[in-house]
């Protein structure tokens, strides 16, 4: 029996002990921290081996496969050890991939890929396919292949997920962009995450595609320099495509496969170029599936966006509430302060992943009337923002926050949560931050 160790007791480690399992492994699972009730109550319910608050080496190091958890860096001890020792350390994608059939479609970048992720299975469903989406979304990959027989799965990857790959192959493969990310994971050299990105399409044929953003410089430049076998097919929002997809007189024109889909974006039921960018290559993926035209177009129109992504919480006192929280990075800021077109009270702060404020300091300066600063450091913050802005704050509780922004804001201002960083210096994650956001607004 091989023995399949699982670093990481959380939604993908879980997952994996449980598809492990089933398929006859005998599994391990160790968290160096403590796990959730909700998880330990699946590993005890179906009797796997586990252990909290640390790492015994002894019960490691004899396995024949080691699934580590995408919140573990590779410098991390035990890692290390494992990799000297020569055992496999893979990713939950990698492990899961190898009991599944279905057509995947795998969606990455550094922003915009929930939104498509979720765009693309919104509109899969609405075809009347079987389809699943995990990865970085909803229950993990391996526990939807054993809860499910589905024929497609969208699968939101996110760039330590795709580190852990070996075999793993999407059918068509999605980039919606790359801008400075998670710079911490990769030795600070941004082309480290650029080809941590590009492993999406590392065992891609010329049989499966690549859907890429042909805006973006660093994607291009990309490709120039490391051809790759896959199908590539470019969308643009600048330049009117032979082959591909663009944006012309308000209409999205996907022209590949000898067939042309004209979609106009009047009725889109997401606002911001940059969803017309993930419209673009959510329609895309389903031309490639042969999708009718009038389901693609009904389901851009009546989609639901994602929760903490631009979310319109409540109005008060002529006030719009507006929750970004998953916006992570710079560049997923850049999008939401570029969306404003009223004054704007922005919180914003947490833990910096090496940001370069720079882009923002157009929008700062037409737009936004006061800062919040809402993190344990807001040095960089104060140093990037603090001539700009006549109102500048900091606080570390999210009710403070929303209390001084209500007090500061007349008719007619945006309160935007847009927060550019990390947030487990206050929060769980970015979704315990959106939440409190709501709860506080709420509360006023």
């Amino acid at each position: 029996m091989k023995r399949l160790v699982i670093l990481g007791g959380g939604e993908s480690g879980v997952g994996t002990a449980l598809l492990g399992m089933k398929k006859g492994y005998d599994v391990f699972v160790s968290d160096k921290g403590k796990i959730k009730e909700k998880y330990k109550e699946v590993l005890i319910h179906n009797e796997i081996d586990w252990e909290e608050r640390q790492h015994t080496e002894a019960k490691i190091i004899d396995a024949d496969v080691v699934m580590k958890s995408p919140g573990i860096p590779d410098k991390v001890a035990i890692v290390q050890l494992l990799i000297m020792n020569g055992v496999s350390v893979i990713s939950e994608i990698e492990f899961a991939s190898k009991f599944t059939d279905a057509n995947i479609i795998g969606i990455t970048g550094s922003n915009g890929k929930t939104t498509t992720t979720m765009l693309v299975h919104h509109i899969l469903k609405q075809a009347d396919l079987n389809v699943g989406m995990a990865g970085n979304i909803g229950d993990s990959f391996a526990k939807q292949i054993v809860t499910h027989d589905y024929e497609n799965i969208i699968l939101e990857l996110s760039s330590y997920q795709l580190d852990g790959i070996v075999d793993f192959k999407p059918n068509i493969a999605v980039i919606t962009n790359i801008t400075p990310d998670h710079l911490d994971r990769y030795d600070y050299k941004f082309e480290n995450y650029i080809a941590s990105k590009f492993r999406i399409t590392l065992n891609q044929t010329k049989e499966d595609y690549l859907i890429y953003d042909a805006d973006d410089d660093v994607i291009v430049d990309y490709l120039k320099q490391n051809p790759i076998e896959s199908t590539l097919i470019p969308f643009s929002l600048k330049t009117e495509l032979e082959y591909g997809t663009h944006y012309t007189n308000n209409n999205i024109i996907v022209n590949i496969d000898n067939s042309k889909l004209i979609m106009p974006t009047t009725n889109l039921a997401l606002e911001g170029k940059h969803n017309i960018k993930n419209a673009m290559a959510a329609s895309t993926v389903a031309q490639l599936l042969k999708i009718r035209k009038n389901t693609i177009r009904e389901s851009l129109e009546n989609f639901q966006g994602a929760e903490h992504r631009l979310e319109n919480v409540l109005r008060i006192n002529k006030v719009q509430y507006i929750n970004d929280s998953k916006a992570t990075n710079v560049n997923a800021t850049y999008f939401a302060l570029e969306s404003m077109d009223a004054p704007t009270v922005w919180i914003v702060g947490g833990e910096d992943k090496g940001n370069n404020y720079n882009e923002l300091y157009q929008f700062v300066n037409k737009n936004v009337k006061a800062i919040i600063c809402l993190g344990v450091d807001n040095k960089k913050l104060f140093e990037s923002f603090g001539n700009m802005v006549d109102i500048m704050v900091e606080t570390q509780y999210m009710s403070e926050a929303v209390k001084i922004a209500y007090k500061i804001t007349e008719a007619g201002d945006n309160v935007l949560l847009s927060p550019a960083c990390a947030s487990f210096d206050l929060f769980e994650n970015y979704e315990d931050r959106g939440r409190q956001f709501k709860d506080c607004v709420r509360n006023l």
